[in-house]
């Protein structure tokens, strides 16, 4: 049994096992023929799933590397060959022996086998290109393909499905019935990718909008901050030239002025608005 993951034929994957029947199953088929048959369990947290926690479609697979692993789990590389129908599955109590009908692939005339591998690529090739998911050498090897059969699963195995989707896709036994139902699988993810992407885009535009917004509204704020600190500083030069004037028509003993001078100064160095500068102002003012 295997949790969240549907192996296709031709699909070469590796697996972690851990449950105690199902590494016992893997070392009687190593000691045999090699061949095992795996299948999607219904409920991944069923720790010890029977005939009827399991789907009744899976594949026939070849053992092709076995690694135990130190915490006493073991990595298995397998291969998918055919899909089978279960017949039976008994438990031994040691591990689960499964009867099952393997499904041949019947022949297709050129034409036909010709017009299935043209569809599928075409299809797959808009799903590549929107999806962005599948690595470039994935779909060079998969333009190599000449076997309608073996395309149509290598694609499956590649399109981000859920498991159930994935499983629908294996129970189609018929080649051209589930060439179909995959193209319509491609397009509608393609249609739904590009509304997708043309969401992303209207906000990424809305974004880049209201950022430039508020980039000219801090400018706008920068440029009236300087012009208005500027018609301060302008004010407060007139205002010093008039007291300077005023000073000088005053006519002030040399005691006084000295005084008022300093005071002067001392009123250029503060704040225009501080208390302490509206206090020496009306000083200036009575001197």
């Amino acid at each position: 049994p295997l949790r969240d993951v549907v192996v296709y034929p031709h699909m070469v994957i590796p697996l972690f096992v851990g449950r105690d029947k199902s590494i016992q199953a893997l070392e009687t088929a190593m000691n045999g023929q090699k061949k095992i048959f795996v299948v999607a369990q219904k409920d991944a947290a069923d720790d010890d799933p029977n005939q009827a926690g399991l789907y009744s479609v899976g594949t026939v697979a070849t053992i092709l590397q076995l690694l135990k692993l130190p915490d006493g789990t073991v990595k298995v590389l397998v291969e998918g060959q055919r899909r089978a129908q279960v017949d039976d599955i008994i438990d031994t109590g040691r591990l689960l022996l499964a009867s099952v009908n393997e499904h041949p692939n019947p022949s297709l005339d050129a034409t036909q086998a010709e017009a299935l591998l043209r569809s599928l690529l075409a299809e797959f090739e808009q799903y590549v290109k929107q999806a962005k998911k599948v690595a470039p050498e994935v779909w060079n090897s998969v333009q190599t393909i000449k076997d309608p059969y073996r395309l149509a699963d290598t694609i499956a195995a590649h399109l981000s499905l859920k498991l159930e989707e994935k499983q629908e896709i294996l129970e189609i036994l018929n080649l051209e019935e589930r060439v179909q139902h995959l193209l319509g699988v491609m397009d509608s993810e393609v249609d739904l990718l590009k509304v997708e992407k043309r969401i992303r885009g209207r906000v990424k535009k809305q974004m880049e909008k209201t950022q430039r917004e508020y980039y000219l509204n801090e400018q706008i704020k920068a440029i009236h901050k300087e012009l208005g600190e500027l018609n301060e500083a302008g004010s407060a030069e007139n205002e010093f030239a008039e007291l300077e004037q005023r000073i000088e028509k005053a006519g002030l003993p040399a005691e006084a002025r000295k005084k008022v001078d300093a005071e002067l100064k001392k009123l250029r160095m503060m704040p225009p608005m501080s208390a302490e500068a509206t206090v020496v102002r009306s000083y200036i003012d009575w001197m």
